[in-house]
């Protein structure tokens, strides 16, 4: 059984309740799945000092040696349903994934699905699919990861190239957010459209500043280098908090089409142009 690292957990987070959920999740999710684990890591803003404690989510990747069985799997909701109880407000940002440790030796999307369960909805989804999402992420896991269980991430997974993150952000843009145009009950949900707003702002930055960057960097850079027009916008996305309402449709329907006009111009949807031509026709 992989070991856990409370004092680096300790020194996480100025938030007393955020490490208390965080310790907790660790001392159980140890003992539940016992052997089976091979790394908990945390990701997301919590780990590279991004976290905004009334909009943020708490992003754990559990990296498993082999896929759930049945009985895990019955006793992972248990577990996220006495999280819910003993930490009413804190569970509901928690998103976590159960991920089994061959996966990672794909650079492209598994084809395979996982459990990954959402606090925001206080849901399991036992067999929820991995998109484009995948390869940023575990770019990001790569260089970011802080190891709650377990080895450094690096010592799971190989590099993987820059370009591939780019090419997965483009994808995740036409295949993912584009959508949501047409899609007022999404677009209608105060969350969704500040989640949406603030993803397109690193999209924005992945593909055409050519670096990555949390969500404050990249909404500051779109606002400062790309287009000062949408700032207002930005700002409210980044000013939203969970109980919050925002009404700001047409404008993110409008931030859309921005991001899609100035991606389109880029080298690599070039390269790209022909594997959306044949998503289109199918």
């Amino acid at each position: 059984m992989a070991k856990s690292n409370l004092e680096r957990i300790s020194k996480i987070t100025p938030y007393p309740e955020i490490k208390e959920i965080l310790i907790s999740f660790v001392k159980e999710i140890t003992e539940l799945l016992a052997e089976n684990i091979c790394g908990v890591y945390l990701t997301g803003s919590l780990s590279y000092g991004d976290f905004n404690k009334n909009s943020s989510d708490i992003d754990i990747t559990v990296i498993l040696k082999n896929p759930v069985s049945l009985n895990e799997l019955i006793r992972i909701k248990e577990f996220h349903i006495q999280l819910e109880n003993d930490f009413e407000k804190w569970a509901k940002l928690l998103e976590c994934t159960y991920t089994p440790i061959a996966m990672l030796a794909s650079t492209l999307p598994p084809t395979e699905p996982r459990p990954w369960y959402c606090g925001f909805e206080s849901y399991l989804y036992e067999k929820a699919p991995y998109g484009n999402e995948w390869i940023i992420n575990n770019y990001l896991l790569y260089h970011f990861a802080i190891p709650l269980i377990g080895p450094d991430f690096k010592d799971l997974i190989r590099p993987i190239r820059f370009e591939e993150v780019q090419k997965a952000c483009i994808r995740d843009l036409f295949v993912e957010w584009e959508p949501k145009i047409n899609n007022p009950e999404y677009l209608n949900n105060s969350h969704n459209q500040s989640y949406l707003i603030l993803n397109l702002c690193r999209i924005l930055y992945t593909v055409l500043h050519k670096a990555t960057g949390s969500k404050k960097t990249s909404a500051e850079w779109v606002k400062r280098e790309l287009d000062p027009q949408w700032r207002g916008l930005i700002e409210s996305a980044e000013r939203w908090q969970y109980g919050k309402e925002m009404d700001e449709n047409d404008k993110t329907i409008g931030f859309i089409r921005f991001a899609i006009k100035e991606v389109s111009k880029t080298e690599l949807f070039e390269e790209l142009r022909e594997e959306f031509r044949a998503i289109n026709h199918h």
